[in-house]
């Protein structure tokens, strides 16, 4: 049977003690929700023993075997030009095993790093990509490394999500599919609580879970099925559609296809192709012609994303070559396909298998942002999270990969997203099979995303940011699935914040330096909501790293607030274009 929850007990009791609604009027109104409980506010603690013996503490975690304890000095790791303060570093393993399916091993790898001296909070660290890998449990989230969680104090954990390896080989066993998908999660959450307990003699006051990306999407599975764990969730540019995500992208590499060339290196199709560099300028720019005033500031960026996606039109705006393409102007197939990418591609029959995306002046960004076998705007890595996700077996559908699944060792993307009929792969999204029991859209999504009342009525709050300009996961979605919260759930324990220019988690024309952390903890345990918050460019001398995506003519420090949805940042009238303070969330 899947894992469900951490504590399902506690889950249960925690959600029938506050489910109770009372209706306020018609069959559209929101609901009366119950009075939410404040949480307390987590109380410091410090370990002054030998890290090294926390090995032998360890010793009878359930499924765990420690492989290493070592004290890390203050200094030996930085992070954003910044030292660590000393703190304990334990690295180990649970329920390793070997797959009957494909004959490996298979085991969740994880660290923990604890601060000696603790702030009494426990942040559990979600990783992007395809995982794979143990990253640094610094938890570096929110925008920039800057104000990372250990450095703040907390207790932190990160994993590889149960496989090892950043290939989509273990998605052939279908428990690291699994894993990969939730179960890792509530199979780390109550080790690591216990591991903390046993060093600082009680356990983490608040928890919390952060990531971007596949990290986020993580955040999002956490907050609607281990809710009983988690006080406060902060996801980045969540992919918790990520299986309709990888379909859309595959489908939009279909129609960069129609557009591209062949590399004369690869003998393959280049979707880099499909739109030159000198092209994608020449978008952004003429974007920037019809909206980049629209907030009262022309600062080359745009804040009103809404107003932008009516102000804008391809047909009209973007001028239609006569000849071949010279960087100048666009060919009436382009246009047509920047429409049909940008509106979300489509099944045969016209159903939309994802989401649409917003036109954004960061369209320009990044030096190559198709990947070989890439996305319909941005970067390849959906083909292999769709590998791992999908059961392309024969025994799920009978029509992707015959007799047996595919050899990861041999699988070639190029192809793959070439050849493979779209209408096929959006039907295995919620396919099944003897070996493989459960779909992706069953195992990597949230159960009922928009219903989070488990959440909300323990007191548990969550913040949601995502880049205007991500081309792998949408803003439309994540904007998506905050109305549909607001709608089922109420909208005084989660906030949303779109983050102009920006693409998938930073970079672009973007102030993308921001602290989602700190205003998310002082909501939790302090009930003050946030409102906006200050972000900042990463220009020349930036200790969190330079963004090559910067345009010259802006302040190496530029400030803007990032604004709750869907409050728009417009200027003032008055004061510098480089500061936040001349401009106010309306």
């Amino acid at each position: 049977m899947p894992l469900r929850s951490a504590h399902p007990v506690r889950s249960s009791v925690a959600l029938a003690a506050t489910t109770l609604l009372v209706a306020c009027g018609g069959g559209d109104t929101l609901p009366v929700t119950p009075t939410i409980p404040q949480l307390a506010a987590a109380t410091s603690a410090a370990f002054t023993g030998d890290c090294a013996s926390l090995q032998t503490a360890f010793a009878g975690l359930a499924n765990t075997q420690i492989t290493l304890a070592e004290t890390v000095a203050a200094g030996v790791l930085t992070v954003g030009g910044q030292a660590v303060a000393e703190h304990c570093r334990v690295t180990g393993k649970m329920h390793e095993r070997t797959s009957t399916v494909d004959g490996q091993t298979y085991a969740i790898g994880f660290e923990v790093r604890l601060p000696k001296n603790w702030n009494g909070r426990f942040l559990h660290q979600g990783n992007g990509g395809i995982d794979g890998a143990v990253v640094t449990a610094t938890g570096s989230t929110g925008g920039g490394p800057l104000t990372h969680a250990l450095a703040q104090g907390f207790a932190v954990l990160s994993s590889d999500a149960g496989h090892s390896g950043a290939t989509p080989a273990f998605g052939v066993d279908p428990q690291a599919r699994l894993d990969y998908g939730y179960q890792a999660v509530g199979k780390l959450t109550p080790m690591a609580k216990q591991a903390i307990q046993l060093t600082y003699g009680k356990g983490p006051d608040r928890s919390y879970f952060a990531g971007c990306s596949n990290g986020g999407r993580h955040a999002m599975v956490a907050a609607a099925r281990y809710f009983a764990d988690y006080d406060g969730i902060l996801a980045g540019a969540p992919g918790y559609n990520l299986p309709l995500a990888a379909t859309a992208n595959l489908a939009g590499a279909r129609l960069y296809e129609t557009l591209a060339t062949v590399s004369p290196v690869t003998s393959q199709i280049d979707l880099a192709t499909a739109f030159s560099n000198t092209e994608r300028q020449l978008v952004a720019t003429k974007i920037l012609a019809k909206c980049d005033a629209l907030d009262s500031a022309a600062d080359g960026m745009v804040q009103d994303v809404a107003a932008c996606q009516t102000a804008f039109d391809p047909d009209a705006d973007l001028p239609t070559c006569l000849g071949g393409r010279d960087g100048t102007c666009l060919s009436a197939n382009q246009k047509s396909v920047l429409k049909t990418v940008f509106s979300g591609p489509k099944t045969s029959n016209g159903t939309l298998i994802y989401s649409s995306f917003p036109f954004d002046p960061g369209f320009s960004a990044g030096a190559n942002p198709v990947a070989a076998g890439g996305s319909p705007v941005g970067s390849g890595i959906a083909f292999w999270e769709f590998f791992a996700s999908t059961n392309l077996d024969s025994g799920a559908t009978g029509i992707i990969f015959n007799p047996t699944p595919a050899d990861p060792a041999t699988f070639n993307p190029v192809t793959f997203s070439l050849t493979t009929n779209i209408d096929d792969l959006y039907a295995a999204m919620r396919s099944t099979s003897t070996t493989y029991t459960e779909s992706a859209m069953s195992f990597m999504t949230p159960p009922d995303a928009t219903n989070m009342k488990g959440l909300r009525n323990r007191g548990g709050k969550i913040m949601v940011y995502h880049g205007v300009s991500d081309s792998i996961f949408s803003v439309n979605d994540s904007e998506a699935w905050y109305k549909g919260v607001v709608q089922n759930t109420g909208d005084n324990f989660a906030s949303f914040y779109r983050v102009p220019g920006m693409g998938h988690c930073s970079g672009g024309p973007a102030t993308d330096q921001f602290d989602m952390l700190t205003p998310l903890v002082n909501w939790v345990e302090k009930g003050v909501a946030p409102a906006e918050i200050v972000a900042s460019a990463r220009g020349a001398g930036n200790a969190g790293g330079v963004n090559p995506d910067l345009p010259a003519g802006w302040a190496a420090d530029r400030t803007r607030p990032l604004c709750t949805y869907p409050k728009v940042a417009r200027y003032k009238g008055s004061g510098s274009l480089e500061t936040a303070s001349s401009f106010v969330c309306q």
